[in-house]
Formats: structure tokens, C-alpha cells, sequence
């Protein structure tokens, strides 16, 4: 179990000290993450309010139908 522990410890120690010297890269990766999260995250809001706003209609639509009967 010690030969485990020490293994996970290791593997650990390894990916911590290869992520080291690279801010600057991490950075601008962040910035282009997050502008296309902002993208992303735009599409997917429009496209929902669009499916609420069709839904929404189809309901008018049908109580006006059912209160003219």
C-alpha cells in the first residue's frame, strides 16, 4: 500500500512540476478560453430565448383559439 501511496505521491509531484514556467501562455490560453465561453455561452442564451418566445406564441396563439370557441 506505502508503494502505492508513494507512486500517487510521485505522479503528483511530476504533473505540478511540469505546469511550472508557462504564465504567460496560461494566460492568453484563459483569455481565448473565456472569449469563447462568452461566445458560446451568447448562442446558446439567444437560441433559448428564441425557442421561449416560439413557445410563448404557440400558447397565445392557442388560448386566443380556445377563448374564441
Amino acid at each position: 500500500m506505502k508503494k502505492v501511496a508513494f507512486m500517487f505521491v510521485a505522479a503528483m509531484a511530476i504533473s505540478f512540476a511540469s505546469c511550472g514556467g508557462q504564465a504567460t501562455a496560461t494566460a492568453e490560453a484563459v483569455d481565448s478560453l473565456a472569449e469563447t465561453c462568452d461566445s458560446v455561452v451568447e448562442e446558446v442564451v439567444d437560441s433559448a430565448l428564441e425557442a421561449v418566445d416560439s413557445a410563448a406564441a404557440e400558447v397565445v396563439e392557442t388560448a386566443e383559439a380556445v377563448v374564441a370557441e
